[in-house]
């Protein structure tokens, strides 16, 4: 009984560390900022069959959630990401068929086919949202929180826009939140720590 009592109480305490640890990630490196424009970046994953992968799927359906439809806001949505094997369709093509077909999304849609790292997922949107008064970037929380860093290095002045997407909710990818922290935790490695502040809320 004792032993069941502490595996149970174990897998409880592991399973709210990658909660805690996922919803602090989504709420860092970004504010509050207002605005009447809005764009939410949706980061592509590697993505070498015909349809949407069951990660894109889920990216696509939380960048669309995170659009601000209130009428008083003219957003877009971009989806970023190139193509993962020869003669092949993009990332971004494959998720926006995916928003389109399955969602009936019928908003403003842009893409952004050439990239293949954060980096220039990154870089090749800056064109899309440089007028964008709020932007969003969306993925699991660690990677977001890389584009975003990324995006601090490459252009401060748009960081300064970066609000919150709705990409983390509390019991979504319960099971595997312990697994997507320990992932995020070796891919932010390198952000310094002053890097890691979290804004309220």
């Amino acid at each position: 009984m004792r032993r069941r009592t502490g595996v149970a109480v174990a897998g409880t305490v592991i399973l709210a560390w990658g909660e805690w640890l996922n919803r602090r990630w989504s709420r860092t490196l970004v504010g509050d900022n207002e605005g009447a424009t809005e764009a939410v970046v949706v980061l592509g994953y590697r993505n070498p069959q015909a349809t949407a992968n069951l990660i894109n799927r889920w990216r696509v359906r939380a960048g669309v959630r995170s659009l601000t439809e209130d009428g008083g806001h003219d957003t877009r949505l971009i989806f970023s990401g190139g193509t993962t094997t020869i003669g092949g369709v993009s990332e971004a093509r494959l998720m926006a068929d995916y928003a389109r077909s399955a969602l009936e999304f019928t908003g403003t849609l842009l893409l952004e086919e050439e990239s293949t790292t954060t980096w220039e997922n990154v870089t090749n949107v800056i064109p899309l949202l440089e007028d964008a008064d709020r932007i969003k970037i969306v993925s699991q929380p660690a990677h977001a929180l890389k584009a975003r860093e990324y995006l601090r290095r490459q252009r401060p002045d748009l960081a300064k826009r970066l609000v919150r997407a709705d990409d983390y909710r509390p019991g979504e990818w319960l099971i595997v939140k312990p697994l997507l922290a320990l992932y995020g935790l070796w891919r932010l490695r390198r952000l310094r720590a002053e890097e890691r502040r979290t804004t309220r809320g």
